[in-house]
């Protein structure tokens, strides 16, 4: 049979560090020993190279065998037991026997595969009345701590004091994951770290997701020489996940990093805030340094008992700031709930509209009018951000604490304009509220140049070698938005958007109003015009038709030619004016006079308009060929103005000597309504009369519609140009409309579209 080992040897041809695969090196640190068996025939498939070193037996006797034969029965049921379990990070540190030695047991599985770290058990292993006291002091301390920055404090201390570590430090992460020391607790010999950052390069993103899988890490001597761990050699490659093993050896660059800081020896406590890696307990020993299993598990109380407060006294922290806002917008809402546009700069001039968000300046811009107070940029360059704003937040919302990342004006305004919260008001574009703050300069102190976290040469990749305090000023930047700030910034603007809405609302309705009102005298000068059109106009014409009449009856003998000429042109003028008064007359009333709807058989109607006609018919020698006509819905007079309309001018409308020869004609027809295209398709009666007289050119189709428009001059066709107006106003008082063909000298066709089913109802014709 033959073994090999699983060490990974790409990691030192490494491009980019956060691409080492860390979880798999395929050897462990040398203060333990490693078995891996399969969790279901619990025969042990990896063993690391120092096993014999610590219960006498090497890796080529281990592997392929049962853990029974190994550790025996008793032991093993133990780990088996130890493994079901709900949570063995609960529970006591796992005390096995091997080889008449006593061991601390870490139990964990990767994929089908049980993984067993052991290490001998240590002669100073701290009790378990010795945890319970410490657990108890720990959380007197906790109590007794005023901030979370001094609770932060406490457990570094303890932590050092339960560890024995040189230097313990509580580190925290930014949005960035770069990294802070928060807290630090140190022999007095040693230069402070307290408040240097640290990049987010440090721990790459690999390591992160390791940091939340597994909380406690030690290495407990950066001078070691990793062992490898062997399996038998089946021709497959393999690896093993060694992402939750305490012993996994660590990454060649991270112990540069170490050592190129001084350090002999670590432990590294993970702490978790909702899910996500908020920070480390980090212990720096100087020399070799390993402790027992339950002083690990004390750290890792702490560890739990420091995240647990973080939602607890942040919340307390914020309390008050908390309250001073809510009391700042309550105060807020209510000027907005009785504002008018005309005070919208007495908002603006509020203190507690700054107090709502930390702001030193804010704007609120109502139909490009800029109110504004505190530190503000000038009005041409807030005028410029504004609509920089309107084009580049399609959303209407957007906060920053640097400006000039998005905005390359920015720099021009730092003074008064680092950092900003926007809100769009609705309406148009400009309207917007925006709260400001100006640059803070900050200087940042970091463990070394953060640009060269790491350094590649011909050996592959490695970390900075100096620690030195180097300084960064950053510039450009505001201080920060709180989330509680945002939050009440968005439900100001909110409320502003919805109160300017209804002022805008109320504005409009003020607007119609006054229309209305404009509408109303306007529609009572129509009336009264039309009163004069029937009565005063109609009246003198009369006269001057009675005595044309009556000087041509009786002196037309005396009379000179010229004389009589003109006078039968003034009659003729007089019946012609007269004519269009009672047109004009009948188009208006036909607009505002209301009828009751009624079953109309147009077969009967067309019987009695060609009765009426029957003078004239008889005079042209007009033949009428009339299909039968459906019953439809409508106002009897108006269809009777209608019908006679377009009959009458088809027997006006004629050559001279030509004979009249008028088609009126009926179909069921689908189509929609060229006029509104929101009506989808209907079905219509459509009844088309058409005619053989002088017709038009189609490029009049539509105009001829209009009122007053005539295609011909008035000498020639009697007429006043509103009769097809006259058919269009009742077709769309009918619901549906007309449409007009036509060809020169060969007639024209005009085609009626009633909506074949309307409702069967009485009421005013609209």
């Amino acid at each position: 049979m033959n073994f090999k080992d699983i060490v990974n040897r790409d990691l030192v041809n490494l491009q980019n560090c956060e691409s080492e695969p860390i979880h798999i090196p395929g050897s462990i640190q040398p203060h333990g020993f490693l078995l891996a068996f399969n969790a279901g025939t619990q025969i042990i498939e990896y063993c690391s190279g120092n096993s014999a070193a610590f219960i006498g037996t090497g890796y080529i006797s281990i592997l392929g065998k049962p853990l029974a034969d190994i550790l025996g029965a008793a032991e093993a049921e133990k780990v088996i037991h130890y493994l079901t379990q709900k949570d063995n990070e609960t529970q006591p540190p796992l005390i096995i026997k091997a080889n008449k030695h006593s061991f601390n047991a870490n139990v964990h599985t990767s994929a089908e595969m049980v993984i067993l770290e052991m290490e001998p058990l240590a002669d100073e292993s701290l009790e378990v009345n010795d945890l319970y006291t410490q657990t108890r002091k720990f959380v007197a301390q906790m109590q007794g701590s005023a901030t979370f920055k001094q609770l932060c404090q406490a457990v570094a201390d303890e932590t050092r004091s339960l560890t024995g570590f040189d230097r313990v430090m509580v580190y925290r992460f930014d949005k960035e994951y770069n990294g802070e020391v928060y807290a630090e607790s140190k022999k007095e010999e040693f230069e402070p770290f307290l408040g240097l950052h640290y990049p987010h390069t440090d721990i790459p993103v690999q390591a992160r997701q390791l940091y939340v899988k597994n909380l406690l890490r030690i290495i407990v001597d950066v001078q070691y020489h990793p062992v490898p761990i062997y399996t038998i050699d089946d021709g497959a490659k393999r690896s093993l996940d060694l992402s939750h093993a305490i012993y996994r050896s660590v990454s060649p660059i991270h112990i540069d990093y170490l050592k190129n800081m001084g350090v002999g020896a670590t432990l590294t406590i993970s702490l978790l805030y909702q899910g996500r890696l908020w920070g480390l307990i980090t212990c720096h020993h100087y020399s070799r340094r390993n402790i027992s299993p339950y002083t690990k598990l004390a750290g890792q109380l702490q560890g739990h008992f420091l995240t647990s407060q973080i939602d607890v006294r942040q919340i307390a922290e914020r309390h008050d700031r908390n309250t001073e806002i809510e009391k700042a917008l309550d105060a807020t809402l209510a000027r907005v709930a009785a504002l008018e546009k005309s005070s919208v700069f007495e908002l603006a001039s509020q203190p507690e509209l700054l107090m709502l968000t930390g702001a030193s300046g804010v704007a609120i811009v109502v139909d490009g009018i800029i109110y504004s107070s505190g530190l503000v940029p000038s009005q041409e360059q807030l005028k410029e951000l504004v609509n920089w704003f309107s084009h580049a937040t399609p959303s209407g919302v957007y906060n920053t604490v640097k400006l000039s990342k998005d905005y390359v004006a920015a720099t021009a305004i730092k003074d008064t304009a680092t950092g900003v919260i926007y809100h769009s008001l609705g309406k148009s574009d400009e309207n917007c509220i925006i709260w400001f703050k100006p640059e803070l300069l900050k200087t940042v102190n970091w463990a070394g140049d953060p640009t060269k976290a790491i350094e590649k040469d011909e050996k592959g990749l490695s970390p900075r070698k100096s620690f030195a305090l180097w300084q960064e000023l950053r510039k450009l930047e505001s201080s920060e938005w709180g989330d509680t700030e945002i939050s009440a910034a968005a439900r100001l603007a909110h409320a502003l958007q919805r109160h300017l809405h209804t002022i805008a609302m109320r504005e409009e309705e003020a607007r119609y109003l006054a229309l209305n009102e404009k509408l109303r005298k306007v529609n009572a000068e129509l009336q009264n015009f039309n009163w004069i059109s029937t009565h005063d106009l109609k009246e003198p014409l009369r006269k001057i038709q009675t005595f044309a009449s009556l000087i041509l009856d009786k002196q037309n003998d005396n009379l000179p030619d010229q004389v009589a000429h003109y006078v039968e042109r003034m009659s003729t003028s007089a019946s012609r004016m007269s004519l269009l008064i009672n047109d004009i007359l009948s188009y208006s009333l036909l607009r505002n006079k209301e009828g009751a709807i009624e079953s109309v058989d147009l077969n009967v109607l067309l019987q009695s308009i060609k009765n009426d006609l029957r003078e004239e018919i008889a005079e042209k020698k007009a033949e009428l060929f009339v299909d039968e006509l459906p019953i439809i819905n409508g106002v009897e007079f108006q269809l009777r103005q209608l019908f006679l309309n377009l009959i009458s001018n088809a027997l006006k409308y004629v050559p001279q000597g030509r004979q009249p020869k008028i088609t009126i004609s009926y179909e069921i027809v689908e189509r929609t309504n060229p006029f509104n295209a929101s009506i989808p398709l209907q079905t219509y009666h459509q009844i088309s009369v058409a005619d053989n007289g002088i017709g038009f050119d189609n490029i009049y189709s539509t105009t001829i519609f209009e009122v007053f428009k005539r295609l011909h001059g008035p000498n020639a066709y009697k007429g006043t140009g509103i009769g097809l107006a006259i058919c269009k106003e009742i077709m769309q008082n009918h619901g549906g409309f007309i449409l007009a063909e036509g060809k020169e000298d060969i007639g024209a066709t005009f085609s009626l579209f009633f909506v074949l089913k309307q409702p069967e109802t009485t009421g005013p014709v609209l």
